[in-house]
C-alpha cells in the first residue's frame, strides 16, 4: 500500500472532494482524483472530513481508573440506599482495597469515616468525590495508611483534633501509602478516545511522577494511546526525554500545572514566585482556578510576575465579566468544560447565588474580549464525549432543561473550532484540512451541518495517516 484515497467527503462546504494522504500528511486535495497503483480507499459517502479533536484536558490514569472503581454518585447511584447496595456488592481488588468514584453530596450528605464505616467497615474503603480533589476513607483504611498521624495539610479534622477521614488534594500522599500497584491498562481509554473522533489530548494531571510519565510515554509509543499527547503536570526539574529523537514520538511537555486550591488559597508571594519559577524554567504556566477568588489571586500574581505567552487559566468556572479584559491584556488563554452545565447545572443552579449563575463556565464572554478558548472534558470527572461538550456549549441546558447563561451560548462552529486547536495552542486559530498538514483526520456520518443532531457522529479516524478506527469494523481496514 503506498497512500490512502479518501473518496466523497464533504470539506469546508465542498461536497464530492477527495483527499489523498501518503506518508502521515495531507498529499493531495481534489475533486474525482484518480486512485493510483496500490493505493488503498476509503468512501466517507458524502460525510464531513475534519480534523480529529484535541480535548486539551483530562486526566489518563484517572480514566483508567474510573472503568475498575466502584460508582458513588450520579447517574448510577442518588440515594443513600443506592449507595450502601454499591459498596456492599463491590468486590475487592488484589490487596483487598474498595476504591469508589464519582461521590456528591446529594447522594448522602457529607461522607467522612463513620458514615462509611456504616456502609462497608469490613475492607479498608476510599471514595473520590466527583470533584477529584477529595477522598474519603473509612477506619479501615485509615489505619492502613496512617492518617490519623499524618501531617499532610489536606487531612480534615475535627474540632477535638481527630481525623474526619476527609483527605483533600492529596492524590501523592494517598498513592505513597497504598499497596504498590503497576500502571493502568490505557488501551480502553485510547479506544475510547478514538471512538469520539479525538486525536490529541492534554493530560491535566498535577505532579506526575516519574512513573506515571514513563507510563503514558510507554503507551503513546506502544500503540495503546494512538493520540498525540501533551503533558502540564510534569515537575520543572525533570529532564526533557519524553520525545526521544531516536525512537517513536512520546509525549510532549506544556505548561506546567499549579493548582489555586479553593480547600486552602496560597498566599500571593507563594503562587507569584511559583510563576516566576516555571517561567524561569521556560515553562508557561496552567493554573487550575474555579472560584473567583482563586481567578482574582491568580490575576494579581501575574500582574507581579509578569505573563508568559501560553499561560492558561484552567476550568475558570465562576468568572465575573468585569475580569474577562484583565485576562485578554494579561495574554490568558481559557481552557473550560460547559459540559459540567448538562450534568450538575442543576446542583449550581441550587446552591449558588442567583447572581453567580451568569458567571458559570463562561464562553461567549471570552470570544466578545478576545480571550483564546477551548473546550475539554476534565474527564472522567466531566463528560468525556466531545460531542456532548459541543452540545452543552450550545445549548447551555442543565438536566432538568433549565438554561444556564444564555447569552453565553456558541454557535456550532465556534464551540468546535474550539476542539481544533493544537494542543500547544488552546483556543488558537482551528486546524483544517489542506495539503501538507498532519493526517489526523476524522470522517463523520453526515454533513457537517447535520452533525449536531447525530449522537454519535463519527465514522472513521485516522492518525498519521492510520485508519485506526471505522465504526463498521472497528479498527478498520480501508478497501483495496
Amino acid at each position: 500500500m503506498t497512500g490512502l484515497l479518501l473518496r466523497d467527503a464533504e470539506l469546508d462546504g465542498h461536497t464530492g472532494v477527495d483527499v489523498r494522504v501518503e506518508d502521515g500528511h495531507v498529499a493531495e486535495v481534489g475533486v474525482a482524483l484518480g486512485r493510483r497503483p496500490g493505493e488503498a480507499w476509503y468512501d466517507c459517502r458524502g460525510g464531513a472530513l475534519l480534523p480529529g479533536l484535541c480535548d486539551h484536558h483530562l486526566h489518563l490514569h484517572a480514566l483508567a481508573a474510573w472503568s475498575t472503581s466502584v460508582r458513588c454518585g450520579p447517574p448510577e447511584v442518588t440515594g443513600p440506599a443506592a449507595l450502601a447496595a454499591a459498596l456492599a456488592a463491590s468486590v475487592p481488588d488484589e490487596h483487598g482495597w474498595i476504591r469508589g468514584v464519582g461521590y456528591a453530596e446529594t447522594v448522602a450528605g457529607d461522607l467522612d469515616a463513620t458514615a462509611l464505616d456504616r456502609l462497608r467497615p469490613d475492607r479498608p474503603v476510599r471514595v473520590q468525590h466527583r470533584s477529584g480533589a477529595l477522598w474519603t476513607l473509612n477506619t479501615a483504611a485509615m489505619a492502613v495508611t496512617g492518617l490519623a498521624g499524618a501531617d499532610h495539610p489536606g487531612v480534615e479534622r475535627d474540632d477535638h483534633g481527630l481525623p474526619t477521614g476527609r483527605l483533600w488534594r492529596a492524590d501523592g500522599w494517598l498513592r505513597s501509602r497504598l499497596p504498590p500497584a503497576g500502571p493502568p491498562d490505557l488501551t480502553p481509554v485510547g479506544a475510547a478516545l478514538t471512538r469520539f473522533g479525538i486525536t490529541a489530548v492534554t493530560d491535566a494531571t498535577p505532579d506526575l511522577d516519574a512513573g506515571a510519565v514513563a507510563a503514558i510515554t510507554e503507551a503513546v509509543r506502544g500503540g495503546a494511546l494512538p493520540q498525540r499527547v501533551h503533558l502540564l503536570g510534569v515537575p520543572l526539574d525533570t529532564p526533557d526525554g519524553h520525545d526521544d529523537p531516536a525512537g517513536p514520538p512520546g509525549p510532549s511537555v506544556g505548561p506546567y500545572k499549579i493548582v489555586v486550591a479553593d480547600s486552602g488559597l496560597p498566599a500571593l508571594d507563594e503562587l507569584t514566585g511559583r510563576i516566576r519559577a516555571a517561567h524561569a524554567a521556560g515553562r508557561a504556566v496552567a493554573v487550575h482556578c474555579v472560584t473567583r477568588e482563586a481567578l482574582v489571586l491568580l490575576l494579581a500574581a501575574l500582574d507581579d510576575a509578569g505573563s508568559l505567552p501560553g499561560d492558561r487559566v484552567e476550568h475558570a468556572a465562576l468568572v465575573p465579566a468585569e475580569l474577562a479584559p484583565e485576562m485578554a491584556r494579561l495574554g490568558l488563554r481559557v481552557v473550560t468544560q460547559p459540559g459540567f452545565l448538562a450534568h450538575r447545572g442543576d446542583d449550581f443552579l441550587r446552591d449558588l447565588p442567583a447572581r453567580d449563575h451568569r458567571d458559570l463556565y463562561r464562553c461567549a464572554t471570552f470570544f466578545r474580549t478576545g480571550v483564546p478558548v477551548a473546550l475539554s472534558s476534565d474527564a472522567p470527572y466531566g463528560p468525556l464525549d466531545p460531542w456532548a461538550v459541543i452540545g452543552a456549549a450550545t445549548r447551555r441546558r442543565t438536566p432538568s432543561g433549565r438554561v444556564a447563561g444564555p447569552g453565553e451560548r456558541l454557535t456550532f462552529s465556534q464551540a468546535l473550532g474550539a476542539y481544533l486547536a493544537p494542543p500547544g495552542e488552546p483556543g488558537g486559530p482551528a486546524r483544517r484540512v489542506r495539503r501538507g498538514t498532519p493526517a489526523d483526520l476524522v470522517v463523520l456520518r453526515t454533513r457537517l451541518a447535520d452533525a449536531p443532531a447525530d449522537p454519535e457522529p463519527v465514522r472513521a479516524v485516522l492518525v498519521g495517516g492510520h485508519l485506526v478506527w471505522d465504526r463498521l469494523g472497528g479498527a478498520g481496514a480501508a478497501g483495496g
